[in-house]
């Protein structure tokens, strides 16, 4: 494993991989700071140029996007208190009362060396887990495959933000999406209502850049009042290293939690940044501190939501199951250029895995240099007026969608579900159930086909299999416990008062 991990660093730093590293990580990082971009919108209009490219070409570009969206929400979390991503929620509650009182440039250094810090030890995990876990995911079947697919649907829907009921919908809804076309056993249409080009299903390209990209600039087009905007002072432009090493653990805490959190599929890094965050406050001497501009809310918010993005790509790899939203675009960038991602992916290309595991690497040190040394420069990107900006995007949707089959009808529906994206907002219905949803359905159905004709229609055979039935269980536990739990606390609130 040692040599063909340095084997593929040695691939990844030759000087066109590590130049589309770069690229990537800077893009990410601008996609990140400008509010109304996010990563999941730059890999969506990304994804077609990769088309045709040599795999670890698109894993260095894609990666690279993948972390330094990330760490580059940092920036407008705390110089405008609008998180540059759901993950970095958090750290607006304690980076702009640092930035207002003259300590936006502290902020930003802590957050950055932070978010290096979770990286890095994601990226451990990555390596020393991945492995064993592919030679455990080899012995299943499709009864152990449907079991997993079907616990982690019910995870995102019960963990989803707002209540577990709309997360319920939203993955449904993505299961219904992902059902017209051509049934894979019967090869009979189905819900193509008599349309041709209904065979081949919804374009996934087309409905991700929708659902991301188009219903963001629609919600980006409304007029709304300027944001407060931080300067950074030159003066204050370095950190001791002691300001940070007094933090190491709160920097352990954090980025473990951070990376467990990103190996269940689909919870993602706000969960993994709110988790951290909650564990530095309840563990804190002094947790009246938090949220007035807390050195260590900052650490602890940025750690954890960087930890996530190698915890998430640990399923992807093993499993063939995205463990976050931007999972979804790298599986669907290594299946246009015919890579199936699964627990065979390290036996037939395991340049793949390895790819994935130094570009991890490389991207965040290229984060780290890149932000520490262009912060400036990079807090001047707040002011970019959204006018010249949505106009540009559109345009490149436009062409990602018609792009991927050269047919006009991806673009109507590109637009079509920028509408339903909007249609989630207005709903409040968690986006990251029904894109993982569409993503998981086909290959759910497929193995719940084939174990029930290997099992003569017999559901029982779930049970009966040790590995199906500890997933089942756990699926029944996640979808019952949301609903119990609220009625424990009334009982047991009622019978304090009595």
């Amino acid at each position: 494993m040692i040599g063909e991990l340095a084997a593929s660093f040695a691939t990844m730093l030759a000087p066109y991989p590590f130049a589309l590293i770069v690229l990537g990580t800077v893009l990410g990082i601008v996609a990140g700071a400008i509010p109304g971009l996010n990563g999941g919108m730059l890999i969506a209009l990304s994804l077609p140029l990769t088309f045709g490219w040599n795999p670890l070409d698109a894993i260095a570009l894609l990666v690279g996007m993948y972390v330094g969206s990330i760490s580059g929400g940092l920036i407008s979390a705390s110089l405008l208190n609008i998180p540059g991503s759901p993950s970095n929620l958090m750290t607006t509650l304690d980076a702009m009362p640092m930035a207002r009182r003259g300590e936006a440039a502290r902020a930003l250094q802590l957050g950055i060396i932070a978010s290096f810090f979770g990286g890095v030890v994601s990226w451990m995990a990555l390596v020393l887990l991945a492995p064993p876990l592919v030679a455990f995911a080899l012995t299943f079947g499709p009864h152990e495959y449907f079991a997993i697919i079907f616990s982690a649907l019910v995870l995102i829907s019960s963990l989803s933000e707002g209540s577990m009921t709309r997360g319920l919908i939203a993955a449904m809804l993505g299961v219904l999406v992902a059902l017209p076309g051509l049934d894979p056993v019967t090869a009979q249409p189905r819900l193509t209502f008599g349309f041709d080009r209904m065979l081949g299903g919804f374009d996934l390209l087309a409905v991700l850049i929708g659902v991301f990209a188009v219903s963001q600039l629609l919600a980006d087009a409304a007029p709304g009042a300027k944001a407060e905007v931080i300067r950074l002072q030159s003066s204050r432009l370095v950190l001791s290293l002691g300001a940070v090493t007094r933090h190491w653990v709160n920097l352990i805490r954090s980025a473990l939690i951070g990376t467990w959190v990103g190996i269940l599929p689909g919870v993602g890094g706000s969960i993994g940044s709110i988790l951290a965050y909650g564990a530095a406050k309840t563990l804190s001497k002094t947790p009246e501190r938090y949220g007035t501009g807390c050195e260590e809310g900052v650490i602890a918010s940025e750690t954890a939501n960087n930890a996530t993005v190698g915890g998430a790509i640990i399923p992807m790899v093993t499993m063939g199951i995205p463990g976050s939203i931007i999972d979804v675009f790298l599986i669907a960038a290594l299946t246009i250029n015919n890579i199936r991602v699964g627990p065979l992916l390290l036996q037939d290309n395991p340049e793949i895995v390895y790819g994935f595991m130094s570009t991890l690497l490389v991207a965040n040190v290229v984060m780290l240099i890149v932000m520490l040394v262009s912060l400036r420069g990079l807090a001047r990107l707040m002011t970019v007026p959204k006018t010249y900006l949505i106009p540009i995007i559109l345009l490149f949707c436009v062409i990602g969608a018609y792009a991927g089959n050269n047919r006009v009808f991806d673009v109507w529906v590109m637009f079509a579900f920028g509408l339903f994206g909007i249609l989630f907002r207005v709903m409040r219905l968690p986006i990251g159930p029904f894109v993982i949803a569409l993503v998981l359905t086909p290959l759910a159905e497929f193995n719940l086909r084939a174990a029930l004709i290997s099992a003569d229609g017999s559901w029982l055979s779930f049970l009966q299999r040790p590995v199906s039935a500890v997933f089942v269980v756990i699926a029944g536990l996640l979808f019952v416990m949301p609903l119990v739990l609220p009625w424990v606390r009334r009982h047991s609130n009622r019978s304090a008062v009595e």
